[in-house]
């Protein structure tokens, strides 16, 4: 981020405010990049949990704890703090959980009932429709007290 303000200052410095908008453009959806990453990263963390649960049919304090976090991020992070609104809009949450439901379903498969499941074979032990939409309503009941 350093070289793209350096490169900005240079174009102020010379008049060149095309180019200067323009990259204010590109530093803005490289930011924005950067939050939609970290929301589907706790996404990730909060659908391991859900699948491990879902499939085992039991939870830990630990999981728990792990689906709180993930909670109290994904609106923190997802709240465009200045601009107002989100990051990802309430529409979109649907699918920004299922976009990383698979690497999820993977990263559950090393770990739910003793790492003895493929990502296919745990697929078939989870309702992945019912899961994503108790996440989904699980990150909306969080939204709405933000």
């Amino acid at each position: 981020m350093s070289e793209e303000l350096e490169q900005l200052r240079q174009y102020l410095e010379t008049g060149q405010l095309d180019a200067a908008f323009g990259l204010l453009d590109e530093m803005d959806e490289m930011s924005r990049d950067d939050k939609i990453h970290k929301i589907q990263s706790y996404m990730h963390i909060l659908l391991i949990h859900l699948i491990k649960q879902a499939a085992e049919h039991h939870t830990t304090p630990s999981w728990d704890r792990s689906i709180r976090h993930a909670l109290f991020w994904i609106p923190r992070i997802n709240r465009r703090r200045k601009a107002g609104g989100w990051y990802i809009a309430a529409d979109d949450l649907r699918e920004a959980l299922d976009d990383v439901y698979e690497h999820a379903l993977d990263s559950a498969a090393a770990e739910a009932l003793g790492g003895e499941h493929t990502a296919a074979s745990l697929g078939t032990l989870v309702d992945r429709d019912a899961l994503l939409v108790q996440a989904y309503e699980m990150i909306i009941a969080v939204h709405a007290v933000q």
